[in-house]
């Protein structure tokens, strides 16, 4: 754990008003802030106007001992993401005084969270996902034709990377294809609500309601989570009259101490399977085939040996980070890294940063596929490690391994671009120069 010396944890102005600026985190500005905190605060205090103090921490070693103790650095008490006072306030005020527009396995804690975990943790688990090997080997197949059928350019992100896994989460939670635009426009609404391309508009072209100005992160779009909600009430009264053998089955059936889950926490896992199911995914596929375009030597490795794919995976993952934060807030009074924490203290754990720790990462911006150990932190750690990791990291493998051997070359073919947002970021644009056999 890193301590330190310093007697104010107060970060530079500047520095804090970059971990709540969405266009940093696009531009790559955020990994400069990041570098200094590291370096001269690594656990210190940020003050933003608009939004209560919070504790950041940007060391691996501070992040993996925050994850650990999940009695003392809860998920739920405050939202787990960065929030403005205002937001805060008007989310209370519609549901009742709790801070979380959705109940998902995010913003609960224990004794909630290990029993709606354990509701769908067996299907995520490596022994019944092999059984879905086969289909997932086929969509991957079927995606790389579409690309090798565009011709020798193409945007990776909107032609490939959004619509594989999204495909696979949609076939295994049962919704049909027909409806897979309609699931991806709503994700990118949710995540990229503060990105002028991606986010909701009004009638007038403004963000939608529920976003902020001044430059802070506008929060979740409302009628975005009532549209998710309502799709997904449909879904679950089909599936208690017909079920099948999908996620969305399990889902609509589930039981907790003998009683139906609640609406809102049925609509809230529904919902967090659906978007952060592909999303994340996504990014790390297409932050791969970025850094690919840009590295042939890398590639080169892939060719002469493929075995090096698994590598891929983790090094696309660490390297693109998509769950950039998630916030905790203190149980009670307690010392952290030589600061005295008080209960109720919001803490936003950089897992970005964590991932380029100069103490545990050699050349920590250098992407390589052949990195040995990989010890990165972008599924979380301790009782919220991602419950989809190992379907992510299958998805991503069974693509490369159908891709690699196939892709002779790739290069950037103009300018690529990055969601703006402080929670979930990844590419949204990235446009490539190839040859597929």
């Amino acid at each position: 754990m890193s301590v330190m010396t310093a007697a104010d944890p107060r970060i530079p102005q500047h520095v804090a008003d970059s971990l709540a600026t969405p266009a940093d985190y696009a531009s790559g500005k955020i990994f400069e802030s990041y570098r200094w905190l590291r370096a001269n605060q690594p656990f210190g205090v940020a003050k933003i106007e608009g939004i209560d103090p919070f504790w950041v921490a940007t060391k691996h070693a501070d992040i993996l001992e925050i994850s650990r103790q999940n009695d003392l650095f809860h998920s739920g008490d405050r939202s787990p993401t960065l929030t403005t006072q205002v937001m805060d306030k008007k989310v209370r005020e519609m549901m009742g005084g709790s801070p979380h527009l959705l109940r998902t396995l995010v913003q609960m804690d224990a004794p909630d969270h290990p029993k709606y975990r354990a509701l769908t943790q067996g299907w995520f688990m490596p022994q019944n996902l092999r059984g879905l090997e086969d289909r997932i080997r086929k969509i991957a197949r079927t995606a790389v034709d579409k690309m090798a059928a565009l011709g020798d350019e193409c945007d990776f992100v909107n032609e490939v990377a959004l619509h594989y896994p999204l495909h696979v989460i949609m076939t295994i939670l049962g919704v049909p294809e027909s409806d897979e635009p309609r699931m991806l426009k709503l994700t990118q609404e949710l995540f990229g609500a503060a990105d002028p391309e991606l986010g909701r508009r009004n009638e007038a072209g403004a963000p939608a309601v529920g976003a902020g100005g001044g430059g802070e992160e506008p929060q979740m779009d409302f009628g975005v989570i009532i549209d998710f909600s309502n799709y997904f009430r449909a879904l679950s009264e089909d599936r208690r009259k017909n079920p099948t053998d999908d996620l969305a089955t399990i889902i609509a059936n589930s039981q907790i101490d003998g009683q139906p889950i609640s609406d809102l926490e049925a609509m809230s896992y529904y919902i967090i399977v659906a978007a952060a199911g592909h999303d994340t995914t996504s990014s790390s596929v297409g932050g791969a085939m970025w850094a690919l375009a840009e590295r042939p030597r890398e590639l080169a490795k892939l060719h002469a040996d493929p075995s090096l794919i698994a590598g891929l995976v983790d090094e696309s993952i660490r390297w693109t980070t998509p769950v950039k934060t998630f916030m905790r807030t203190a149980t009670a009074d307690t010392e952290f890294a030589g600061r005295q924490l008080k209960k109720n203290d919001w803490i936003m754990l950089c897992y970005a940063s964590g991932n380029r720790d100069e103490e545990v990462f050699d050349a920590p911006d250098d992407f390589l596929v052949d990195r040995k150990p990989n010890k990165h932190l972008a599924f979380g750690y301790g009782a919220h490690l991602c419950l989809g990791q190992h379907l992510a990291k299958m998805e991503m493998r069974i693509l490369w391994e159908e891709m690699i051997p196939r892709l002779k070359s790739v290069e950037l073919a103009g300018e690529p671009a990055m969601s703006e947002a402080v929670f979930v970021n990844g590419p949204k644009r990235l446009p490539i120069r190839f040859k597929l056999a």
